[in-house]
């Protein structure tokens, strides 16, 4: 494995941010000191996402940013707000499956360099059983369009991160969420990143 100065790029939402924490604490630079310490040189991940962003508002932002160069690792982790606000599943298969495609461009079609998270349960969150929606309902639609993006990333041989069963724990452990009650805390996207840090050690070889 190559130990030159590796790039990381980020896509998606509040998920990628890490909205509610600091940005050491946010998944994407957890997961890069993690591999730093097993001895990757990676620069500062790149971050494209912003909190409310759905698959087309991500997709517009990707154009915005007119990012040229290509990454050694790109995670993408997109679809909550299309849940949230109640678009359509066909949309979002879509949508999902040309953000996928650009995701392998940008790892200069190395499909072995991308990272697909799956959509945590927000409905698992104190601001969740606080909304008035139906907290069942909620889990089923999150499962709905997760089933969408693992079928899609599957089908590409694409690596595949299912963080949803753990993102439930918040419902007992709220060490798990941030002060906003409803974002991960740097606890649970540390969990994301240990998660995450084998697959991409093996990707990278």
């Amino acid at each position: 494995m190559s130990v030159d100065t590796l790039t990381y790029l980020a896509l998606g939402d509040s998920y990628t941010i890490g909205e509610a924490v600091p940005l050491s604490g946010s998944f994407p630079h957890q997961l890069r000191n993690r591999l730093q310490a097993k001895g990757l040189h990676i620069k500062a991940p790149l971050i494209i996402a912003k909190t409310g962003w759905t698959t087309s508002e991500l997709e517009e932002g990707i154009k915005t940013a007119a990012v040229q160069q290509k990454f050694d690792i790109v995670t993408l982790l997109i679809g909550v707000n299309n849940q949230y606000r109640g678009e359509s599943k066909t949309a979002y298969r879509n949508e999902f499956k040309k953000l996928l495609e650009t995701a392998i461009k940008f790892a200069g079609g190395q499909k072995a360099h991308v990272f697909v998270i799956s959509i945590p349960d927000w409905g698992a969150t104190p601001y969740g059983r606080e909304s008035g929606r139906d907290i069942a309902s909620i889990a089923t639609e999150i499962d709905a369009f997760n089933a969408i993006n693992k079928e899609e990333t599957q089908m590409q041989g694409i690596s595949y991160t299912d963080i949803t069963p753990a993102s439930r724990l918040a419902k007992s452990d709220e060490s798990l969420l941030a002060e906003d009650g409803l974002h991960p805390s740097e606890k649970m996207y540390f969990d994301w990143a240990v998660q995450l840090e084998p697959k991409i050690l093996k990707g990278l070889k």
